[in-house]
């Protein structure tokens, strides 16, 4: 009994503290419950600004990105396919697209596209050079 006094271990005041450290435990638990779904509301508001709405109409050229084009590894390979006419647009979001050459159309998703932003007609011709062997002799004077 002298060890208890000595420590002081009231029963009701031990309760009371024990009581009370779990209410402070649950005033922070919910601190923080409330602080995490601010956070995610702002990040989901900065997410929302960035994303651009495209709209597209019959007759506009598009590119489809290919997302399992993963044989040619490299950091320049461009993922996309095309330029894709636009056949038509359904209300949900699925596109109809026809082949440059027109022989067949398909559907695909419209996060898939992107509008196009050439010419029609336009297509780049890429020079070759053929590398010599030997370096280049600088023309001497006579």
């Amino acid at each position: 009994m002298w060890a208890l006094k000595k420590l002081n271990l009231d029963w009701a005041e031990a309760a009371n503290l024990r009581m009370t450290q779990l209410n402070e435990m649950e005033e922070f638990r919910l601190h923080a419950y409330e602080s995490v779904a601010i956070y995610k509301e702002r990040m989901k508001f900065v997410h929302d600004k960035k994303i651009l709405k495209r709209e597209f109409n019959s007759g506009d050229l598009v590119l489809l990105f290919n997302s399992r084009l993963k044989l040619f590894s490299g950091k320049l390979k461009c993922k996309c396919s095309g330029p894709f006419k636009v056949v038509s647009v359904s209300p949900y979001g699925a596109i109809e697209l026809e082949s440059e050459d027109g022989t067949r159309t398909f559907k695909v998703n419209g996060q898939r596209v992107k509008h196009y932003l050439g010419t029609v007609g336009e297509r780049h011709l890429i020079e070759q050079f053929a590398l010599r062997d030997s370096p280049i002799e600088a023309p001497t004077k006579e």
